[in-house]
């Protein structure tokens, strides 16, 4: 129980994650695990003991798909792509040699030889240089604890049973305890670390629980019980709240639900300026079956089919049939509205290991995308040929990933252009004047899209490399997240260069990365020119909203006036001001 000593309202600050307001008794996730136990074996107990760990591996690798399996049928293919990596480290042959070694060379129980291996490798990962190796070795912790548990017979931290509905209070969240949530028990969540972009706030919009994180030591602050209001719109963790601060979030609340009313109103209304300029709001899905969630949202279409995750938690390739059937689905349930397909941006962290790529020092800057898509041919031409195929059935749009240069371009469209003589020459149906489009997520390719736009019918703009890759960013590094400006004068130039392109070969310009989620940055790309967003299907509501309450001529003077700038930060502020002037309900 609290301490009664302790009473009296505190207020804490963090980063919100995930909106929404609840309040109920903490629960502290963790509790302190015993010491691994250690014992000395003798040569006849050796192959006991390693077939002790073949036994943890197999009932972890279940454990790990069967909770892969609940995040995807949940949240969808691209939350429950995390655990391929998970899933990966569990049987990475390297360190199962290097513990099979220690048992037999130090005689000591496989607990123990596993647990000295893996944080071996983790303490390594974690002093690392590059941010994406270093974010692996809590990866690969995750993993060693989910075995050691197997290995000892002790249950893993769970939030499955709860008690009583609860808001849960954590240094942070793997994963797979993201993944087992009760939505009934858990009100909402609050950790020490984390930001906008981690694993942990992107499940958490995924299952639509507030959240917040970064609330530094609040995992040690807390007692378990105590009464905790949480505001998930502000990050304000509140301990102890006031009748005062109770009635106060009760308005806030009454007020967010008529809010919420008022958007779903926007479904069937058309996404246009006050001054009648209509802009093109779509939706970006991962699968077919998010299909629904586009028609409801009030999307006109689908603005990033990101197609990778037919490929992933998969033992082989979909083949060419499959993935038609996939694209056919989703362009016949929206048609005539447009359906634009990326191909395959695998790498970075989205693994394929059916294209046995090496391991790489840097992933993101490495094979990954159209480039690893040229060079698997066969993987690529399965999957031309099946939107190709598809295009009959409705109005899709190709679109390539990663193009840094010219180069890239014209590879990719020579051979798309062999695929259509494929399906010529087999006298199968395609869609002859399919637009062709590709995304600008590369500075190189802003800096030569005068080029580009030529050989091309449309760009969208990756807002999320497009920074991270300007700014030399990691968006999901603490320690540098900060950094991620959106409002950069180097981004703004970029998109500004993007659109001017554009518009001299007469082709359109979208913008498919989370900028365009971001409310104050709606006003000044569409007075950059940008005339399509594309956002994740709850968020077309609040964005139509925006559009309709802009008046362009005003957000061109915005935009005008942020490309003199020199501050990221005057150009929020300003970006700001305006959007919370036009439309301050969504910003209540």
């Amino acid at each position: 129980m609290p301490d009664p000593a302790r009473k009296g309202e505190k207020v804490y600050r963090g980063i919100p994650v995930s909106g929404g307001v609840s309040r109920g008794p903490a629960f502290i996730l963790g509790q302190v695990r015993e010491a691994l136990p250690e014992w000395t074996i003798n040569e006849s107990d050796i192959p006991k003991e390693l077939i002790r760990l073949h036994d943890a591996i197999l009932v972890t690798r279940h454990q790990l798909l069967a909770v892969q399996q609940k995040v995807e049928d949940a949240m969808g293919s691209e939350d429950a792509s995390i655990f391929d990596a998970h899933l990966l480290m569990l049987e990475d042959q390297t360190v199962l040699d290097e513990v099979t070694r220690v048992v037999r060379q130090q005689h000591i129980n496989v607990e123990q030889a596993f647990h000295k291996v893996v944080e071996k490798y983790a303490t390594t990962l974690a002093a690392m240089d590059d941010d994406y190796l270093r974010e692996r070795a809590s990866d690969l912790r995750d993993v060693a604890e989910r075995l050691l548990n197997n290995l000892m017979g002790r249950p893993e931290i769970s939030l499955s049973n709860l008690s009583e509905p609860s808001i849960v209070v954590s240094h942070d969240f793997s994963p797979s305890i993201t993944a087992q949530m009760d939505r009934k028990k858990v009100l909402g969540f609050a950790t020490d670390v984390g930001g906008k972009t981690s694993h942990t706030a992107i499940m958490a919009r995924s299952i639509e629980i507030p959240a917040i994180v970064g609330l530094k030591n609040i995992s040690h602050v807390l007692e378990p019980g105590d009464d905790v209001l949480l505001d998930g719109y502000n990050g304000m963790l509140v301990v102890n709240p006031t009748d005062q601060t109770l009635f106060e979030y009760g308005q806030l609340v009454l007020r967010q639900t008529s809010a919420q009313e008022r958007l779903r109103c926007l479904t069937g209304e058309p996404a246009v300026t006050l001054d009648g300029q209509r802009i093109t709001l779509s939706a970006n899905i991962g699968t077919a079956e998010e299909v629904e969630a586009v028609k409801a949202s009030g999307a006109e279409g689908v603005g990033l089919f990101r197609t990778e995750y037919l490929f992933l938690n998969r033992s082989e390739l979909p083949c060419e049939e499959e993935q038609y059937l996939a694209y056919r689905t989703v362009a016949a349930a929206l048609k005539p509205n447009p359906v634009v397909i990326r191909t395959l941006d695998l790498g970075g962290d989205k693994v394929m290991p059916q294209t046995h790529g090496q391991p790489e020092m840097n992933p993101f800057l490495g094979w990954r995308a159209i480039r690893l898509c040229l060079h698997e041919r066969n993987v690529f031409r399965a999957q031309l040929r099946a939107i190709l195929r598809a295009s009959v059935e409705g109005n899709i749009k190709l679109m390539y990933p990663m193009i840094s240069c010219l180069e890239e371009l014209l590879q990719a469209n020579a051979f798309l252009d062999e695929c259509r003589e494929e399906l010529r020459a087999e006298k199968i149906p395609f869609g002859e004047e399919m637009e062709v489009g590709m995304m600008i997520e590369i500075p190189s390719a802003a800096l030569v899209a005068e080029s580009l736009a030529r050989r091309v019918d449309f760009f969208s703009i990756g807002s999320n490399d497009l920074i991270q890759y300007s700014l030399a960013v990691d968006r999901l590094n603490e320690r540098v997240a900060h950094l991620y400006q959106p409002t950069h004068p180097a981004i703004m130039r970029l998109v500004d260069m993007t659109v001017r392109a554009a518009d001299k070969e007469s082709i359109w310009t979208g913008v498919c990365g989370e900028v365009a989620n971001d409310l104050s940055m709606v006003p000044l790309l569409l007075g950059l020119g940008v005339t399509e967003l594309s956002v994740a299907p709850p968020a077309v509501a609040r964005v139509k909203f925006m559009i309709r309450n802009i008046r362009l001529s005003e957000a061109k003077a915005l935009a005008k006036d942020a490309l003199t700038r020199e501050s990221a930060a005057e150009i929020q502020t300003r970006a700001e001001a305006y959007a919370r002037k036009i439309a301050p309900s969504l910003f209540d």
